[in-house]
């Protein structure tokens, strides 16, 4: 023995290249790659689409109603949060289809949990919406 303490193995290990082979080299190709995930999920679910009409909205009402810049900091967020649960949603949704394709209660609860975090985070966005919003569209409606 040398005295000397030898750092552990699995410090070593190159876990990119053991387990991502073909992981993005660079930064801008990382950024193609995640770009590609955000059109497909944009691409292929509804709810996503929806989701990003009702951004869409509440940017064009907040905008009319004048919110200050944190009111409109907090809708958004609230938007990003929803959009986040649906991604990592339909992650979630095909990773599990790879698993099993056939009806399983245990792949269905899982499921099941991961829609309920997106139906979570939708109502967080509709009352914190509600609470900025509704103030805002009565003065609005109240002066005129």
């Amino acid at each position: 023995m040398s005295g000397q303490i030898s750092e552990p193995a699995i410090l070593k290990d190159d876990h990119t290249k053991r387990v991502h082979p073909y992981s993005q080299q660079n930064f801008v190709e990382g950024m193609s790659h995640a770009l590609h995930g955000i059109r497909h999920v944009v691409e292929h679910e509804r709810n996503a689409r929806i989701h990003l009409l009702f951004a869409v909205l509440a940017f064009v009402l907040g905008v009319m109603l004048r919110l200050s810049a944190a009111e409109l900091a907090a809708v958004f967020f609230a938007v990003i949060l929803v959009f986040l649960a649906e991604m990592f949603n339909t992650a979630i949704e095909r990773t599990l289809d790879l698993i099993d394709i056939e009806e399983n209660p245990r792949i269905k609860i899982i499921k099941d949990m991961a829609a309920g975090a997106v139906l979570v985070a939708a109502a967080a966005a509709l009352l914190i919406g509600a609470a900025i919003f509704i103030p805002h569209a009565v003065e609005a409606l109240w002066l005129t």
